[in-house]
């Protein structure tokens, strides 16, 4: 498969603004972001790739940032070449090590994860990912079915799967993430989880103890009614993939129509996970 890499370049940048272009770039199909020394790169299946939607984004930012970006196509095997070169192991609260299939195993941890993204977004190094994995690893999930929406690399899935989940249902509407999934769950040596490529369409009629949606704003309020639909009374929704203000709030007030409530949130930078309870 082919993919676009869109380099941008900052003279002058706020973090936040970077993660502002980050969240509209991904809500028009760019899943994998690679920081540069003066900025970063993103990524884009050929496929997906539209001009006039990312000019239109851009124009979003216009008298914002100073920036120049250029475009290149690119084989998926030489950017996982790149990829290989700068991957490092992550540990997620002690308790978890995430690695590629290239680094050694850490068995003093309890749980192991191997990665082999392939474009995929998901590798735990994102903050939204990190605060999911970290709500997994603090939420008692033994004999539950759980549901991982955008699932990119089915890391979530596969936490979930080590700690103890009866069946799992994973999600991206991504063809090369559905065969990531696939790949890293056969790695992990993970046999419950179901993988769909595919968005809200998709989901089967199961009642589900679990919910991971990890994505954006915009397809979270979209998706929350179909949500409430499989959820189980009493059952949990971690969403994550947003800011604290405006998004947090709207995502609270959309929940609050199907009587679903906020728990609580964390927050790394600007990104926010958020726990909400059926």
């Amino acid at each position: 498969m082919q993919y676009i890499q869109v380099t941008f370049s900052f003279t002058e940048v706020q973090e936040y603004q970077k993660d502002l272009l980050i969240d509209e770039l991904a809500n028009i199909g760019y899943n994998t972001f690679e920081d540069t020394s003066d900025g970063f790169d993103a990524f884009v299946g050929l496929d997906h790739y539209n001009e006039q939607a990312l000019k239109e984004v851009m124009a979003q930012f216009e008298g914002e940032l100073k920036y120049t970006y250029t475009l290149a196509e690119i084989a998926a095997e030489n950017w996982n070449e790149e990829w290989e070169k700068n991957f490092e192991p992550l540990i997620i609260d002690d308790q978890c090590y995430v690695r590629a299939t290239f680094h050694q195993p850490q068995p003093q941890y309890k749980y192991e994860i191997v990665i082999d993204p392939k474009m995929a977004f998901g590798t735990g190094h994102h903050q939204t990912t990190t605060m999911m994995m970290q709500y997994i690893l603090s939420t008692d999930v033994e004999d539950q079915i759980i549901l991982d929406m955008g699932c990119g690399t089915g890391i979530l899935a596969i936490l979930a799967s080590k700690r103890g989940a009866k069946m799992l249902t994973a999600i991206d509407n991504d063809d090369v993430c559905y065969e990531s999934t696939l790949e890293n769950s056969a790695l992990n040596n993970i046999t419950n989880i179901t993988a769909l490529c595919g968005g809200k369409e998709v989901i089967p009629n199961t009642s589900f103890d679990v919910i991971l949606a990890n994505i954006n704003r915009n397809i979270l309020l979209d998706q929350i009614s179909r949500y409430d639909e499989i959820l189980k009374e009493g059952g949990s929704i971690f969403f994550s993939g947003f800011y604290e203000s405006p998004d947090l709030e709207m995502i609270t007030e959309t929940c609050k129509e199907f009587g679903i409530n906020y728990v609580s949130h964390k927050k790394i930078g600007e990104w926010v996970a958020a726990h909400f309870k059926k």
